[in-house]
């Protein structure tokens, strides 16, 4: 798969951790900054992050601030991306099987870098179960996406 991962400065200290768990798990990165400690704002790197799920360039996203609350917010804006945070593996894996969360959220300010390999090795390897009551919980929510965003 190919990951979108992006950063505010305060996500800024997992970020190489993160890479080097994606890539170790056979899995190419795109990386869309930030690119150095500077202080920047997280939406930006939210959407970039969003926007090559929208556009099919990335299959599933990492994006990172302090608390990883932010970029999930911002990320959930977004039609088609699905976002939240984890900050433990069962959330991680069981947010892709059963929901369909495609952009995994993480505070580098909360956890430290072998929790993160962890939850970023879960995220991973989880696949959507093949489950009727899945599919019908997760059209509902992009149901409510229909409505709700423009």
């Amino acid at each position: 798969m190919i990951i979108a991962v992006g950063t505010d400065h305060a996500g800024f200290s997992l970020k190489k951790v993160v890479i080097n768990a994606v890539e170790s798990e056979g899995h190419k990165v795109v990386d869309v900054g930030s690119y150095d400690l500077s202080k920047v704002d997280f939406p930006d790197y939210a959407e970039k992050v969003g926007d090559l799920i929208q556009r099919g360039e990335a299959q599933r996203g990492i994006a990172l601030c302090g608390s990883g609350i932010g970029v999930c917010i911002a990320l959930n804006k977004m039609s088609g991306v699905y976002a939240s945070v984890c900050h433990d593996t069962y959330s991680a894996h069981q947010g892709v099987e059963h929901d369909g969360m495609n952009v995994l959220c993480l505070g580098g300010r909360v956890i430290g870098e072998e929790l993160a390999k962890e939850i970023v090795s879960s995220f991973l390897s989880a696949e959507q179960m093949n489950e009727t009551k899945f599919f019908n919980r997760i059209n509902k929510i992009k149901a409510i996406e229909t409505k709700h965003l423009e």
